[in-house]
């Protein structure tokens, strides 16, 4: 068993109205190893009041699943006796309503670009490799979201 934190901090600033909702929702992620990364709610949930430059929960979990799969791939192709030069994803998600008044990010698309170095799989094998990864993925074990490679 492992234990994942991570430590959240947001402060009201002056001139803002909590008890309107006109406040900021920009706020800092802070990661045991040190890093330090700004986050604010989407402004598609909260429009001006999110700040744009930093990330938001549902992108954070659109990367964690993209980030968990390529991990997971990697460590599946490498058994394999591939070898990958490089990995690129541009993963995205849709958040939909799942009953009045509840919000899910229901689908997650993947969509890598795989640079081999020496022999490629071919797509049968590719697409093995791609589900070992999803079915050892952590953070897709962790989600009913659904998940898709293209």
């Amino acid at each position: 068993m492992a234990t994942y934190t991570a430590d959240i901090e947001w402060t009201l600033k002056d001139g803002e109205d909590f008890a309107k909702g006109r406040y900021s929702r920009g706020h800092t992620l802070s990661f045991d190893g040190g890093t330090v990364v700004p986050a604010s709610a989407s402004p598609h949930v909260v429009g001006k009041w999110a700040v744009e430059a930093a990330v938001d929960p549902e992108e954070m979990f659109v990367a964690a699943l993209s980030n968990c799969h390529m991990l997971t791939f990697l460590h599946k192709a490498r058994l394999a006796g591939f070898a990958v030069r490089a990995y690129r994803d541009h993963a995205s998600g849709i958040m939909e309503e799942i009953a009045p008044g509840r919000m899910a990010v229901t689908k997650v698309t993947l969509n890598p670009q795989i640079e081999w170095d020496g022999a490629a799989p071919d797509p049968a094998a590719l697409a093995h490799l791609h589900h070992q990864a999803h079915e050892e993925c952590f953070i897709a074990n962790s989600v009913k979201t659904e998940v898709t490679v293209v």
